[in-house]
């Protein structure tokens, strides 16, 4: 049956092996040869192994390492859930949510060590022909079952493709190793890797996608079972679509009176409808350059770091990078990124923010978003969780999204009481991402679950947040390749801070925020009802 850690462990091994790719973000060796085995055989082979563990873990003494236990069960279900979705078959699109964009997106960060580091790139190069012909063939099952993916992204995928090809340089040439490495790896992607990509092009460009009225996974067969399976990985709850999307609602509402007070300070006027368009429309709210919008990222970077210490008792080693968005990317990529660092050393935790089309994009965001993809958002919370080497691996990268998203989105409201914003019009800010997130909650069920087309879900955010046109459609079509993705962000803000205040009113003076954020962060991603039963245990034990 095996002790929890020694389930955890063969369940990572499980997870790395489906997604490889993954390994290699997070340093961990034994995995940067492979690249995904996306065959349905092999894909059922890891549902029953993932079946079996969860299994075996419920099987154990409750008392035996409760929280990785609970961890185990949690991120086996998960890999099921996942599969059961059929992802791979409609997910066709322009950024790292597709097959396709995954590996382009990440591979191009990997960090050579050495000569064995360096035989598995090439080995991974070599691996592309196989890789891209067994995702296309699952792409063209899934079209003749009915789960077609959206024509919109398979056009964007396709110039995607196309700029990836036309390239005097290739992002997968980025890694750098030896003279022997580099001219093995010239003749891979010339003769091997560049010839896979364009068949594969070639077979997207001839998928007949569904229209963008049909957009949402509630027009595939079985979508609805799939959707309501992608919102409980997502939020680690088990709330239903409706309860999620009237959640939206509700606190898209409560953000009015804090726009109108805002509004009036900044604009001289408290009509929400009227701020939410002086947001988007006054030029002198915008970007001037990619290097405006790098620097004021930088700075707030710096500004977070040197708050930090006063909120939190332990900081990560590393200080996070700041850089844009790679050109090539750009196009199909969100606002911003955070990429974090590998568990060797070799790869720094970096913040990517988007400067593609910068003179549309809205300098009032900048902080926020700042905050919630670095410092000391994803960058403290990755990079705390990477240190904690005495708790099995799985426990440091489970990778649970309401946890990551929620304390992201978090850490944006927990700047404004660290002082870190530098101004109203930066606060404003902080309220757009508020209610992006919450509009996440409206768009994305009304996507999935109620039928809504590309432009509903457009409009409502046009009408109901500040965002320029370029995000709001990134994000949309971001809402559509990744089906519940979205959700994560405010369910696992709102149900950090009720923890936050339960523990509160619960210690009154003995309540230390330090104390509570290492808490927190102190145990790696958790899913949401285990988070809840860690704190209680904390304030019981303060209590007492």
């Amino acid at each position: 049956m095996g002790t929890t850690a020694e389930l955890a462990d063969e369940l990572l091994d499980l997870m790395f092996t489906q997604a490889p790719l993954g390994a290699t973000v997070y340093g961990v060796p034994g995995y940067d040869h492979l690249l995904p085995d996306y065959r349905a055989e092999t894909e059922e082979a890891a549902r029953a192994r993932a079946l079996d563990i969860a299994d075996r873990a419920r099987a154990l003494p409750e008392d035996d390492d409760p929280v990785t236990r609970a961890v185990v069960i949690q991120q086996a279900q998960t890999v099921v859930d996942l599969i059961d979705a059929l992802g791979v078959e409609y997910t066709i699109t322009d950024s790292f949510f597709a097959p396709a964009g995954e590996l382009l997106s990440i591979m191009p960060t990997t960090v050579l060590s050495g000569p064995e580091s360096e035989r598995a790139y090439l080995d991974r190069l070599a691996a592309i022909p196989d890789f891209l012909r067994r995702v296309a063939e699952r792409h063209l099952a899934g079209s003749a079952a009915g789960r077609a993916p959206v024509q919109h992204l398979v056009d964007a995928a396709v110039a995607h493709l196309d700029r990836y090809l036309a390239a005097e340089e290739d992002p997968l040439a980025r890694p750098a190793g030896g003279e022997e490495f580099t001219t093995r790896r010239e003749r891979l992607l010339a003769d091997v890797v560049r010839p896979a990509f364009a068949a594969y092009r070639d077979v997207v460009a001839g998928i007949q996608g569904r229209s963008e009225d049909r957009a949402g996974l509630s027009h595939l067969p079985g979508g609805d079972v799939a959707y309501a399976a992608l919102a409980r990985v997502q939020t680690t709850t088990g709330r239903t679509p409706e309860e999620l999307h009237r959640t939206g609602l509700d606190v898209m509402a409560g953000l009015a009176h804090e726009y109108a007070e805002l509004g009036a300070r900044v604009f001289g006027t408290s009509d929400v409808p009227e701020v939410l368009e002086r947001m988007r429309t006054d030029p002198a709210l915008r970007w001037t350059s990619e290097d405006e919008l790098i620097t004021a990222a930088r700075e707030a970077v710096t500004r977070a770091e040197q708050a930090a210490p006063r909120w939190f008792g332990r900081v990560p080693e590393q200080r996070c990078r700041v850089e844009p968005v790679p050109a090539s990317d750009a196009p199909g990529a969100p606002i911003a990124y955070y990429s974090p660092p590998s568990a060797d050393g070799l790869r720094h935790g970096t913040y990517y923010a988007n400067t593609y089309r910068v003179q549309e994009r809205f300098r009032y965001q900048a902080e926020a978003i700042a905050f919630h993809e670095a410092v000391p958002g994803h960058h403290f919370q990755i990079a705390l969780a990477q240190q904690l080497t005495e708790l099995p691996m799985l426990r440091r990268v489970a990778h649970v999204t309401a946890y990551l998203e929620g304390w992201g989105l978090y850490t944006e409201r927990l700047a404004d009481e660290m002082g870190l914003y530098s101004d109203d019009v930066a606060r404003l800010g902080m309220l757009a991402m508020d209610s992006m997130r919450a509009g996440r909650l409206v768009v994305d069920t009304g996507l999935h679950a109620h039928g809504w087309s590309r432009t509903q879900a457009v409009d409502y955010l046009l009408a109901n947040t500040p965002l320029a046109l370029v995000e709001i459609e990134n994000e949309v079509d971001r809402y559509i390749a990744a089906p519940g993705q979205a959700l994560a962000y405010m369910v696992g803000r709102l149900e950090i801070l009720r923890i936050r205040s339960a523990a509160e009113g619960a210690l009154g003076e003995r309540f230390d925020i330090r104390d509570f954020h290492d808490v927190l962060l102190g145990g790696g991603p958790l899913p949401l009802a285990v988070l809840d039963e860690v704190v209680s245990e904390w304030v019981r034990t303060r209590a007492a």
